[in-house]
């Protein structure tokens, strides 16, 4: 287990701010232990969902060109025929997995290839399982082609307002390696081709870069 990049300022800004509030609870509130105590309990509680929150697992994957690995933890929210207007502007399986802030964060490409579409855009902030989210929500797309292809989509919610995607045209990805991050929850789509086996259930708590979410035909 190690701390993702993307939290060490985060983590930095949230060390100096518990610190600074067990100092001045301890010099206002000595004559109040309880409250004291309390406080103090409370900003370290914080202090370490912050540092869980961008912790990053070690995980080894082995998985066949055929198969389709789970690009974040989280629950699978919805499966389902749909049309997807971007890139492909066809009839796609989207498999779409929910991130709660307990999850890691960490973002994973489902299948070896090369970047072929990368795009952010701009948008709402709907929330992450509202059924208009992947297409007016902000979000980053991204494509991988290989010996098979699929658009993959990180969508930010309410709460989630920051999307790091490092994924870039013509860039080699490798199957479970890193494509970017999402901070403080929210949602992945993926768009497979239509007679993809589905492996998993709406409902079923997935695991990135361990979950096979399907495989292609």
């Amino acid at each position: 287990m190690k701390i993702h990049k993307e939290g060490y300022q985060i983590i930095l800004g949230a060390f100096a701010l518990t610190a600074v509030v067990i100092f001045l609870s301890a010099w206002f509130l000595s004559g109040i232990p309880v409250l004291n105590y309390c406080i103090i309990a409370a900003i370290i509680l914080f202090f370490a969902f912050i540092v869980r929150f961008f912790r990053y697992p070690q995980r080894l994957i082995s998985f066949g060109v055929d198969n389709i690995v789970c690009p974040a933890d989280g629950k699978v929210v919805a499966i389902e025929e749909v049309e997807e207007k971007e890139y492909f502007k066809d009839k796609r399986i989207q498999v779409s997995v929910f991130m709660s802030p307990n999850n890691v964060h960490v973002n994973f490409f489902p299948i070896a290839g090369t970047v072929a579409y990368s795009k952010y855009h701009k948008g709402k902030y709907l929330v992450a399982w509202h059924p208009k989210s992947s297409e007016l929500n902000e979000r980053t797309t991204v494509v991988v082609k290989g010996e098979h292809e699929l658009l993959m989509r990180q969508i930010a919610g309410a709460v989630a307002r920051r999307i790091v995607c490092y994924a870039r045209e013509n860039q080699i990805a490798t199957q479970g390696g890193e494509m970017g991050f999402i901070k403080f929850g929210s949602r992945v789509d993926l768009f497979l081709p239509l007679g993809t086996i589905i492996d998993v259930k709406i409902g079923q708590v997935v695991t990135g870069r361990t979950t096979v979410i399907g495989r292609f035909q």
